[in-house]
């Protein structure tokens, strides 16, 4: 059941381009989501577990969880879920034109190490209602230059976001012991961040970092919730969206960049992966259009 609901169309398009509404049960999440804008979901009532792109987690009330275009989600739950989502086109704002601005990218979204969510504080909790409450009054009141103030509000709301998830990311990671996680896989990162566009298969990184196969797999998938396999995929997906997004460059030539010589292979792996054609999610999710 909606409620609640405050929506701003893109006049040049007739599509979507800002939307805050209200949800009292988990109907409009209990089937696969692909959305060609992005999603930050606050739970703020209730439990249960989230399919996100290859993995699953539980969640607890007061959670945030930030998902990007056509990244697939869904909640189970077995009891009613409320909550406020917030999602915007990136025509309306997009995350990679203004990384320097907000730094939610890598941090929020796009992160193919850890979970796609972050715990909110009480004080979290507060900025969040003032900043959701002074939105949709601006929605219900449009007056001179809407778009600047709504996009200002976002802005403050995604750089609060990823300041909360970066400092719980960083007391996670110094309070685990020593060795829990292993030195290995920050040199796995390091070589996926350098050779994604040129080596494709689990083997090459295994080969990289002089470790079996079967080691390596067993690692990756303790400490990321993922195989091999599925990282290595994220992070060829994250940039192929990013160049459709950004560039006008030609699907045949994003592949080659991207390790692919044949373009309509490429085309089904994005596919596979992202339940949309490469070209589909240019004409969708657009590029190089921002209205502001």
């Amino acid at each position: 059941m909606l409620s609640d609901t405050y929506t701003l169309i893109n006049p040049q398009t007739g599509n979507l381009a800002f939307k805050v509404f209200s949800f009292t049960d988990n109907s409009y999440f209990d089937h696969i989501q692909r959305l060609n804008y992005y999603s930050l979901i606050w739970i703020q009532k209730g439990n249960g577990m989230v399919r996100a792109d290859f993995s699953e987690y539980n969640f607890t009330q007061n959670t945030l969880f930030a998902f990007s275009p056509y990244q697939p989600f869904m909640f189970q739950t077995t009891e009613p879920i409320e909550g406020i989502v917030l999602n915007f086109h990136p025509d309306f704002f997009c995350i990679h034109k203004h990384h320097q601005e907000v730094a939610c990218s890598g941090v929020l979204f796009n992160n193919i190490y850890n979970p796609p969510f972050a715990s909110i504080d009480e004080q979290t909790s507060n900025n969040f209602e003032m900043l959701l409450e002074q939105i949709k009054v601006e929605m219900q009141n449009p007056a001179l230059a809407q778009y600047e103030l709504l996009v200002s509000y976002l802005k403050i709301f995604l750089i609060t976001a990823s300041r909360l998830k970066s400092k719980q990311q960083t007391e996670m990671s110094g309070s685990r012991n020593e060795g829990e996680e292993p030195f290995i896989l920050q040199n796995l990162k390091n070589y996926i961040e350098i050779h994604f566009k040129s080596k494709h298969s689990a083997s090459d990184y295994a080969d990289l970092l002089h470790i079996s196969v079967k080691a390596l797999a067993k690692i990756t998938k303790m400490h990321f919730n993922k195989t091999l396999t599925d990282l290595i995929s994220e992070r060829i997906i994250i940039e192929a969206k990013r160049e459709l997004y950004l560039t006008n460059k030609a699907v045949k030539e994003i592949a080659y960049e991207l390790g692919y010589e044949d373009e309509h292979y490429f085309s089904r792996f994005f596919k596979n992966h992202s339940d949309i054609s490469p070209q589909l999610y240019r004409e969708t999710v657009g590029f190089g259009k921002a209205i502001v």
